[in-house]
């Protein structure tokens, strides 16, 4: 290719027909050429894609003056797993068990987005058990709370706050240890299926989760003690990857990042799912627009979070977990043995010694699946990360024909520039730890 010196960036060869500019590399190249013609005091650092502060292998390029951060840019694409394009070749229940796996520290946002979708697509919305979605609300609140312990705790280690990355880990063992009994898996647990749940709750359940509302309600506390009012904690994160308001809304940014920028969008609240009309909870938040800000609201939502779970145990009655269907429901009996959640056995000693009839209808439905009409749906839910949403589309056949997610990860990772340029170098940690992102969810 021949070209002019300023647009290239390799090496030239002569030639009989002149001068010729090989070009090659891509954007990150294009950055690193401008900005060394620019100006010989810049350099270009790669934070990342293994760096310990980067939430997962997120690769920064950060141009920088000095300290001051000139230009940020986002990699993406280290940990891309095709979880999307995979669906595609399983049939509708086995997608649970790859979209628990995008944002592993939400699966059950996932699950329940994914499920929420199918389900209008077959039109049952209205016919999803009382109890099913109940403990549906139950489990996705208890995984807010987990996820934004995660958020406070590595948030505060990056800044040097070892304890509370210690109390927050702490937490969430208890939460881990709920999950396990109901699920049989600390993440990644396909619990969520269409038409319901794969399993009721566990005998001891119902004890263990008012324990720990109890534990929490006496601990949360502590996280105000060690952090809120700290004076160096709120020097390192108050006017540090700042995002108006405007600036939320051009981006597409939701979650904490819009609820800090004074804004109560709340799909929970605007756009209500699984009942959650039905349940009392206030939408924290701030006018602070920085990290700080953010922090103050994950803080109250896991309060908020907890009032939840409370009216969910107080309210949830006895009844099935899965809709009555049977060309749906599947599979409709499970129990936990020695090695972990599986079929139970009386179930199938009944379908293989008794009913030829059923164990036909039970190998169709889990080798082929159940059809799903043809059309499309989007269905939404407020991950602790913002609005989680799919996109699903059916052909009439037993898998999906394409599923795509909007990952607020993703969404929220666009903010991450306008946070960062003009500030040090030091503070993007803090605005990336504010964001909060998860790649498994952005590298779908």
């Amino acid at each position: 290719m021949s070209t002019s010196p300023e647009t290239s960036h390799a090496s030239s060869r002569e030639t009989t027909e002149g001068t010729v500019y090989t070009v090659t590399g891509g954007d990150w190249d294009e950055v690193v050429q401008s900005a060394a013609r620019a100006d010989d005091e810049r350099i270009i650092v790669n934070m990342g894609p293994q760096h310990p502060s980067t939430h997962g292998v997120l690769r920064l390029i950060l141009e920088i003056d000095g300290e001051t951060v000139t230009e940020a840019r986002c990699g993406i694409g280290y940990l891309h797993t095709g979880i999307e394009k995979n669906l595609e070749f399983r049939n509708w229940t086995q997608g649970t068990t790859f979209v628990t796996r995008m944002d592993y520290l939400t699966p059950f946002f996932n699950e329940t987005a994914y499920c929420l979708g199918v389900e209008k697509l077959l039109g049952i919305t209205d016919q999803i058990p009382d109890r099913a979605t109940a403990v549906r609300v139950l489990l996705m609140e208890l995984n807010r709370l987990s996820s934004h312990l995660v958020c406070i705790a590595t948030g505060g280690m990056e800044l040097g706050a070892t304890t509370i990355m210690i109390y927050g880990f702490r937490d969430r063992e208890l939460i881990l240890d709920i999950f396990e009994l109901i699920t049989g898996l600390r993440m990644n647990h396909a619990f969520v299926r269409p038409g319901g749940l794969a399993q009721d709750l566990p005998a001891g359940a119902m004890d263990q989760l008012r324990d720990f509302v109890k534990t929490m309600k006496k601990n949360l506390p502590e996280y105000d003690k060690l952090a809120t009012g700290n004076p160096i904690f709120k020097a390192r994160m108050q006017d540090v990857g700042y995002l108006d308001l405007t600036g939320c809304m051009a981006l597409g940014a939701t979650g904490p990042i819009l609820r800090s920028a004074g804004l109560p969008h709340d799909l929970r609240k605007t756009d209500p799912y699984c009942g959650y009309e039905e349940y009392e909870f206030d939408v924290p938040t701030t006018e602070s627009c920085d990290s700080y800000g953010r922090f103050l609201v994950r803080l109250e939502e896991m309060r908020q979070s907890l009032r939840i779970v409370e009216q969910v145990l107080d309210r949830l009655e006895p009844g099935p977990v899965m809709v009555g269907d049977k060309k749906i429901a599947w599979p409709a009996q499970l129990a936990m043995g020695p090695d972990g959640l599986g079929n139970s056995l009386d179930h199938i000693k009944n379908i293989m010694g008794t009913s030829m009839e059923a164990l036909i209808h039970h190998f169709k439905l889990v080798t082929e699946g159940f059809r799903v009409p043809a059309g499309q749906v989007y269905a939404a839910v407020e991950s602790p990360k913002g609005e989680l949403g799919v996109h699903v589309v059916s052909d009439g056949g037993t898998r999906p024909y394409r599923v795509h997610f909007r990952d607020p990860s993703f969404t929220n990772l666009q903010a991450m520039a306008a946070m960062c340029e003009g500030g040090q170098v030091a503070d993007v940690i803090v605005a990336v730890a504010s964001i909060d992102p998860v790649m498994g969810g952005v590298d779908r």
